[in-house]
């Protein structure tokens, strides 16, 4: 299968025209300029001092500067129009896997492009943290091109490019990497097949949940929910493959799915975050516009 490249990616911004990220549920008070539904928590920023005049609010009185100067100033304020927006895209070794169209890490990247794309045109700034098989990068959020351009070079640099032993890098890394980086009110986007999600949940999930936004995008392959069919498979890395028989590991491979489609289920509840499947066998494009406008209408 094809790898995607860095043209690809760059032209999945006419794509990304058709699509929207909005907001699931609306902000308790109106802080925001164009995102008023996302911005909990946030959506107003310093501008400046200036002296305090009758029918100011009293509790902007910036009392530090008053004392200094000798005579009431206030604080001003703006709205602040830009949301940040974080990716969090798990790219680990087993994302090298893929039976239909695509592999699963290329879906990460096309999707992580598609959105990156998107929130940019929707004037929101663009950040990532990229999970890769050994090691993980921050990229702080910028507006417009300045904010995807260095998010598609991480991910194309960090993306497995052949069979390879798990890394030591995980998504709980990456996601208590993120955690001191956000600020309430962000849009969080979560890719990942969450195979390695836990039982036991990670606490940073809900201490990221209380005053941010969270979607889940879960990258699958049909194979990992119907099992091999019958016969002798080869299975594994280079180095550490084996044989398995069909037919004697389905209810086993079944069980293992299941548990993950419950974790990912569970983890989706405890957080109130939507989540859209994203199928090796599916065109990304499409899947993503129909979830978002649904989302949109809702």
């Amino acid at each position: 299968m094809i790898l995607p490249d860095l043209n690809e990616l760059l032209a999945l911004r006419g794509a990304a025209r058709r699509l929207r990220l909005s907001s699931r549920r609306p902000a308790r008070a109106l802080h925001t300029g164009g995102h008023r539904s996302t911005q909990r928590g946030r959506g107003l920023e310093f501008q400046e001092v200036r002296p305090y005049v009758a029918g100011d609010d009293p509790r902007s009185i910036d009392w530090r500067v008053t004392a200094r100067r000798g005579r009431p100033h206030t604080k001003l304020f703006r709205e602040e129009r830009e949301r940040p927006v974080w990716l969090l895209a798990d790219l680990h070794a087993g994302m090298f896997f893929g039976t239909r169209k695509q592999l699963k890490s290329a879906v990460v990247l096309r999707a992580a492009a598609l959105l990156a794309w998107t929130a940019a045109a929707g004037g929101d700034r663009v950040g990532a943290v990229v999970i890769g098989s050994s090691s993980s990068r921050i990229v702080p959020p910028r507006a417009r091109e300045a904010g995807v351009l260095p998010v598609l070079a991480t991910l194309l640099d960090l993306q497995p490019t052949a069979p390879r032993a798990p890394g030591q890098h995980g998504l709980n890394d990456g996601l208590r990497a993120l955690a001191p980086l956000v600020h309430p009110g962000s849009l969080l986007l979560v890719l990942s097949d969450f195979a390695a999600l836990d039982a036991d949940i990670d606490p940073s999930w809900a201490s990221l949940a209380v005053h941010n936004e969270l979607q889940l995008l879960w990258v699958t392959d049909p194979l990992e929910s119907g099992a091999l069919p019958d016969g002798r498979y080869g299975v594994g890395v280079p180095g550490r493959s084996r044989f398995i028989e069909g037919a004697g590991s389905r209810a086993t491979w079944i069980a293992k799915w299941q548990q993950r489609a419950a974790r990912v289920t569970e983890l989706a509840g405890r957080l109130a975050a939507p989540v859209i499947r994203l199928d090796t066998g599916e065109p990304v494009e499409g899947v993503l516009e129909g979830a978002l406008a649904k989302r949109t209408a809702a």
